[in-house]
């Protein structure tokens, strides 16, 4: 019989086994392992700020290129180079967690914060629409917000003990929403510098003739900083943008980036507040069924917001704003703690891997095909059935319902079930 007080099955820790010693670690230390945390902050900020940052300006830089034949056609062109980045990504996904769980997170992460100071530079140097579109599909190939984010979320859940690993997940989601304040932010209000201020940046200057250099170039060098500090360690904007006649809201650059920022900044306090309480009460799958559940009637408004001006637009279409990404992020935080907890740590890599290849795949097609669909809308403002804009978010809700139809068995189950 086995001594009262002896447990009966011992963990077994291997030698030169990083993910042992991780283990000791997190037994011994009972608090929140704030040096690891803040090495996922930066992290996640970096890789998150040049998925953002275009947005505010790309419909201007593919009307610059002088590619599309028409004004309705610039939301299909501009769908093309959101897709170049998905398709990169997939492409890469599988490999990279791979790598990652049998080289390590480390060298994962590192390729990918240093891909942001190459290929977004280079992005941001475009003269045409195709080098636009080779420079996102390098820029995903090698790195992306979910590629290393999933490397990152694995880490997280190993870094901590199980109970503060909803705070790390969060955390990693949080660093998202930051890049959707300063991601926006960057990309609204330096974009096109010689235009905007003209007392700062000569029209002749290296920023006057290359209008979308500015945001790029100060997101390549904070990656740099998180490189080496590393060491250690669509839909919305086209939109907005498109004319008032369209079903738009006639915004500019600085009008996408405001409501951006702010709805990043809310997000952010969700997030570092509330999520984790919430949590603890309704569960991931719960909470996530709930969120994608009143992202229906919240996508169904969208239309007729263009209908308002002046104060009530600026509200609105600010809370709408605000409510569709807390709900959004949570569903996404919620999948991400049912898979950290589907497999075991050897194989998170790779089950992350797979994870963003099929999300890459959707997300591929989500820009080209919702490019296209936009400039299509645009074309039919008065068809009799669903004109203009609303049928555009007809089908996201319809997408969306599919999404909560999927959250209840026999689609989804948990590792207990």
């Amino acid at each position: 019989m086995a001594e009262i007080g002896i447990p009966l099955l011992e963990k077994v820790y291997y030698e030169n086994c990083p993910g042992c010693r991780q283990d000791q670690i997190n037994e011994k230390r009972r608090g929140i392992p704030f040096k690891e945390f803040f090495y996922i902050w930066i992290v996640i900020l970096c890789t998150a700020l040049p998925i953002s940052s275009l947005f505010p300006f790309l419909y201007f830089m593919i009307r610059d290129f002088h590619i599309a034949k028409s004004e309705q056609d610039i939301g299909f062109y501009a769908g093309y180079v959101g897709s170049a980045f998905m398709i990169g990504r997939a492409l890469t996904s599988i490999l990279g967690g791979i790598i990652a769980d049998r080289c390590g997170r480390k060298p994962v992460i590192i390729i990918g914060t240093v891909s942001v100071v190459v290929f977004n530079t280079l992005f941001g140097l475009s003269t045409s629409f195709w080098m636009a579109i080779s420079m996102r599909f390098l820029l995903g190939c090698f790195n992306g917000l979910l590629g290393p984010i999933k490397c990152i979320q694995a880490y997280a859940s190993e870094v901590c003990r199980k109970e503060y690993q909803a705070l790390a997940l969060s955390i990693v989601s949080t660093a998202g929403g930051i890049g959707l304040i300063i991601g926006p932010a960057l990309g609204g209000f330096l974009a096109q510098p010689a235009e905007k201020y003209p007392n700062i940046f000569s029209k002749k200057s290296l920023f006057g003739r290359f209008p979308y250099f500015l945001p790029c170039l100060c997101i390549s060098l904070f990656a740099l900083v998180v490189s080496i500090a590393c060491y250690w360690i669509p839909i919305f904007s086209l939109w907005a943008i498109s004319d008032r006649k369209y079903g738009g809201l006639s915004f500019s650059s600085e009008n996408v980036g405001e409501v951006l920022a702010i709805s990043g900044f809310c997000l952010l306090i969700f997030q570092l507040f509330l999520y984790s309480v919430v949590e603890k009460i309704l569960g991931p799958i719960m909470l996530s069924r709930i969120a994608a559940i009143l992202s229906i009637p919240l996508l169904s408004i969208y239309p007729f917001i263009a209908m308002l001006s002046g104060f009530s637009l600026t509200l609105l279409i600010n809370c709408a704003s605000v409510l569709k990404n807390v709900l959004s992020v949570t569903v996404i935080t919620g999948m991400f703690l049912l898979q950290n907890n589907a497999v075991p740590q050897h194989q998170r890599g790779a089950a992350n891997g797979i994870s963003i290849t099929a999300m890459s795949i959707f997300k591929t097609m989500g820009p080209a095909g919702g490019g296209a669909l936009f400039a299509w809308a645009q074309k039919r403002q008065n068809a009799s059935f669903l004109p203009g804009d609303q049928i555009v978010f007809f089908l996201l809700i319809v997408v969306e319902f599919i999404g909560v139809i999927l959250t209840f068995k026999p689609f989804l189950t948990t590792p207990n079930t």
